[in-house]
């Protein structure tokens, strides 16, 4: 296969401008959203309160049972059906957003398990509250176990946020399309999104050891 180095060079912006301006966005909104989601379920698994927790186990499962490309069809093209219809970008995000906080929820319910229970009672002991104990103690030391599965989802969710462009969201991957229909060189820019990808998640896993690290004085020895 010949390689046509100037449509590589030629395409590398508007590919690029579509990861900066699409496929990051998208990918910091729907993360963060879904992490505040994800803690909000992990908490309520771990209630006392029956409804709550059984609440929480049916999204976590309906979440993980069923394909990521399914919920945001659902959402983009179902929902019309029933007279709610939302525009792409909000679509997306609302999509990846519960997918996230499906997924992650398991991963901060565990971190927090993981916490010695002594924790607990070393918070009550100097008189803090069950509350102050969880965001003082618990969570800073959760956090610090569930960097490296939180990491992986993020890093996942940055490649699934490709999946948008089947919702005519204008993304890195959709950018691609667009200029190897233009050219009919579909292999040579298929490939180039590819790398392109694969550089963000090399960037977003240096990222991950750094905060390893700086998280490490949260955990108790």
């Amino acid at each position: 296969m010949t390689i046509n180095w100037d449509l590589v060079w030629s395409s590398l912006g508007p590919i690029l401008m579509g990861a900066v301006t699409g496929t990051i966005p998208l990918a910091l909104a729907s993360f963060g959203l879904g992490l505040l989601l994800a803690l909000l379920v992990a908490l309520m698994r771990l209630s006392r309160n029956p409804v709550f927790s059984a609440v929480a186990r049916m999204f976590v499962s309906v979440i993980r049972g069923t394909p990521l490309l399914v919920q945001l069809f659902v959402i983009f093209y179902g929902l019309p059906s029933v007279g709610v219809t939302i525009d792409p970008w909000p679509s997306a995000i609302i999509a990846f957003s519960l997918n996230v906080g499906g997924y992650a929820a398991e991963v901060i319910r565990a971190a927090i398990l993981s916490v010695p229970k002594g924790q607990w009672e070393a918070g009550h002991t100097i008189g803090m509250s069950r509350r102050q104990t969880l965001g003082r103690i618990i969570l800073p030391q959760a956090a610090r176990v569930s960097v490296p599965p939180l990491s992986n989802t993020f890093i996942s969710l940055v490649k699934d946020t490709s999946l948008a462009s089947l919702i005519l969201v204008t993304e890195l991957f959709r950018q691609a399309q667009q200029v190897a229909a233009f050219s009919q060189e579909f292999m040579v820019l298929y490939l180039e999104a590819a790398v392109i990808y694969w550089i963000i998640c090399l960037v977003l896993a240096g990222g991950q050891s750094a905060l390893e690290k700086r998280l490490d004085r949260y955990v108790a020895h």
